[in-house]
């Protein structure tokens, strides 16, 4: 049958996934091998017949092995970052309130430690003062864009339009039921990825979506719509207080509540047997040592400052403090390959990475939600984990864990 341009399949990704040759395939659907591979390079569509046959011998449905290109829905979603200019870019996506959010599948966003797969790919950026869009397979160079729809670079060298728009036009590639069912979560501690993995195995159906960012820069991706969760473990020493200061002046306006987590051991990692025998920040600079840091704003930054400050040590002394990293998995491993002599981070992560710890100050780590939120199924899914002992027998052979109160609301934001 002649090739329809629009025709889409998988039949190669579901055949090799199954671990089946083309020939093998071919003599369980009764069909030649040479039209299994025509198929699959997509040079003729199958008939109803052999549509119907292939579905059968892949115990799979029809609609799973073929489709229409056109059949792929579209959505306008929010763009949380920035995305390359000019170039059709792989995002996750989720429903957060009542709108769509794509999330840039980007650097380091793009992995775990495989590669994440996209739920959708972005197709236009939209103008809403120019009432149109302009899909990025249209305009493939800055040049040919609308007159008055010209496309900035930021320092990155990244697409940001300039009458502010981020809003993107995006095709769905995955089972928009799926998106509907997703919770995001932002946050710093590594702690999510096995909530994540405890909350799926319980809701089969239900997706969570993690995104790595410290406490401020979850704080903030909360107040502009983009999360249903931000993780947080910042202390405020004038009024004492764990995340609680910090929420209630971000969250203008709006009502939110922290569910704790635990409380953990922040502190200096140092070398396997603490070998510069370091015990406070202030040796740090006495033995010259070189120490790697968060982002400004992270909750390791600001104990680091706030250490130093008490033993009157000036910033500018510290040996390599323009040494940046973005998560605490990095800080162990500057440590562990000698990039640095110490860093800020957890018990647990000492722990899991050998490496000595000299604890500073003992950290309520919160998840803050917006309380309309708390009424959507994903959410409530995820908050009924917290509690099971799964969750907490993974938290407590981390180590460095205080887990008694979690799932306690210990702060309500009005």
């Amino acid at each position: 049958m002649k090739l329809d341009v629009n025709l889409c399949n998988n039949l190669k990704s579901i055949r090799t996934r199954l671990g089946m040759s083309q020939q093998e395939l071919a003599n369980i659907a009764g069909v030649t091998r040479q039209s299994i591979g025509g198929v699959e390079l997509g040079q003729y569509a199958p008939s109803v017949a052999m549509s119907l046959r292939l579905a059968k011998a892949l115990g799979c449905q029809v609609e799973d092995l073929f489709w229409f290109e056109e059949d792929l829905p579209e959505v306008e979603a929010i763009l949380a970052g920035s995305v390359p200019k000019q170039q059709q870019s792989r995002v996750s996506l989720a429903r957060v309130g009542n709108q769509w959010i794509a999330y840039p599948l980007v650097g380091n966003d793009a992995f775990r430690i495989e590669m994440i797969p996209a739920d959708g790919e972005t197709l236009a950026v939209i103008y809403p003062d120019a009432r149109e869009s302009v899909r990025v397979k249209e305009f493939p160079s800055i040049s040919k864009l609308p007159l008055g729809l010209e496309v900035a670079s930021n320092a990155e060298g990244e697409a940001e339009s300039q009458n502010g728009t981020n809003k993107v036009l995006v095709r769905i590639l995955d089972d928009i039921d799926k998106l509907h069912n997703t919770v995001v979560i932002a946050g710093c501690t590594p702690v999510l990825s096995l909530l994540a993995r405890a909350t799926e195995r319980w809701h089969p159906q239900l997706r969570i979506h993690y995104r790595f960012a410290h406490s401020q820069a979850a704080l903030r991706s909360l107040c502009r719509g983009e999360v249903h969760i931000a993780g947080m473990h910042l202390y405020d020493p004038k009024t004492r207080e764990h995340n609680i200061p910090f929420v209630r002046e971000a969250l203008t306006g709006k009502s939110a509540v922290l569910i704790t987590l635990g409380v953990w051991e922040e502190g200096l990692l140092v070398p396997p047997g603490n070998p510069r025998g370091i015990k406070t920040v202030s040796d740090l600079v006495e033995f010259g040592a070189t120490i790697v840091t968060h982002e400004a704003g992270s909750g390791g930054q600001m104990l680091l400052e706030r250490k130093l400050q008490e033993e009157g040590v000036p910033f500018p002394t510290m040996k390599g403090f323009t040494h940046i990293v973005h998560s605490h998995q990095d800080v162990a491993l500057s440590v562990v390959s000698g990039i640095a002599d110490a860093g800020i981070s957890t018990a647990s992560i000492a722990a899991a990475f050998g490496l000595g710890f000299i604890p500073l100050h003992q950290a309520r780590y919160d998840l803050v939600i917006i309380k309309e939120y708390l009424e959507e199924e994903p959410v409530k899914q995820f908050l009924s984990i917290l509690g099971h002992q799964v969750v907490r027998s993974q938290l407590e052979i981390l180590g460095g864990y205080d887990i008694s109160k979690i799932g306690e609301i210990v702060a309500n934001i009005s």
